[in-house]
């Protein structure tokens, strides 16, 4: 199959797959992923269809939606790709990157993977999770969990392991130090580093304005 047309049926695929997708984990998720990851490789040297494959099937079945099993999504993504007559190298290292670029995955000292189509997917991917998008997309999950706005008497965990932030049903407002405010830090490319930088200083901007707003500062 040409690469043209197996972008467009690996978007036909994940389209269908997520049509009934929570909000923060959709088929829009999935599109802005994928443009941040095209205009990241503008700057890298990868191979573009991984990269494209990748960040298209990477939240095909988030663990989260499944009982955090976290086999699902790689074999949905591989059988797919089997499908399509994708080379069988191309359809390990798409795999092996959706298994390792969750963010969870960085509790784990021992990581067992990692390539530069990887970084470039996880940066998109981490891109998509902070600024004003990343807030809404917060919010949105916390609204689908029923989760609490915010709690002062909840403290933020920043010392969790895997289990516990895979676990943890925390106020919404507690995601923001427990994972979104870190990402800055995390980024492994210069384009996403410095688009990073202007949402993670707009994220302070929101928090300081939550805070005066709940305690009728404002």
């Amino acid at each position: 199959m040409e690469k043209q047309s197996l972008i467009k049926a690996t978007k036909d695929f994940v389209k269908k797959e997520l049509e009934y997708a929570e909000g923060g984990h959709d088929w829009f998720h999935t599109l802005r992923v994928y443009n941040n990851a095209k205009l990241i490789s503008k700057k890298e040297d990868v191979d573009l269809l991984i990269v494209k494959l990748a960040a298209l099937l990477h939240d095909i079945a988030d663990p989260k939606f499944y009982g955090g099993d976290e086999t699902v999504g790689p074999r949905k993504a591989s059988e797919f790709l089997l499908k399509q007559n994708v080379d069988s190298t191309v359809i390990e290292h798409v795999t092996q990157i959706i298994e390792n670029m969750s963010f969870k995955n960085s509790f784990d000292l021992d990581v067992s993977f990692n390539s530069r189509e990887m970084e470039v997917v996880q940066d998109a991917d981490r891109l998509d999770a902070i600024g004003a998008i990343g807030i809404a997309r917060c919010f949105n999950y916390g609204g689908f969990k029923n989760r609490t706005l915010y709690n002062p008497d909840i403290a933020p965990n920043l010392n969790m392991t895997k289990a516990e932030y895979k676990a943890a049903e925390a106020p919404t407002i507690n995601h923001f130090y427990e994972k979104l405010l870190l990402l800055k830090d995390q980024m492994n490319t210069k384009t996403g580093k410095r688009i990073a930088s202007d949402r993670h200083k707009f994220m302070e901007h929101y928090l300081k304005q939550f805070y005066a707003e709940w305690e009728g500062d404002k």
